[in-house]
């Protein structure tokens, strides 16, 4: 058994148009290095300088990952990990 990770539409160029892929690894970091042998690109929409990116929300099984231990985040076979770009803006 594998790790879904969930795809927002806007990266799903990455993926071949998939809506979630599956990947390995011990943590989110490690995961998120296997999707990119998958689908190359994936990472660098990711992570900049070692960190989740400022504007990319991730959940671990609908827990935001920054209030775990961010990309050292342990993930198990069967775990749902979410990507969702951050949302803002509205009227004044």
């Amino acid at each position: 058994m594998a790790i879904e990770v969930r795809i927002p539409t806007i990266l799903r160029n990455l993926t071949g148009d998939a809506k979630a892929v599956e990947g390995e690894g011990a943590t989110l970091g490690e995961l998120i290095t296997d999707l990119d042998k998958r689908h190359p690109g994936l990472q660098d929409r990711l992570i900049q300088d070692g960190k989740l990116r400022r504007f990319i929300n991730v959940y671990l099984n609908d827990e935001d990952v920054r209030f775990l231990a961010g990309l050292e985040t342990p993930v198990s076979d069967g775990d749902t990990v979410t990507v969702l770009p951050a949302v803002a803006g509205g009227t004044r």
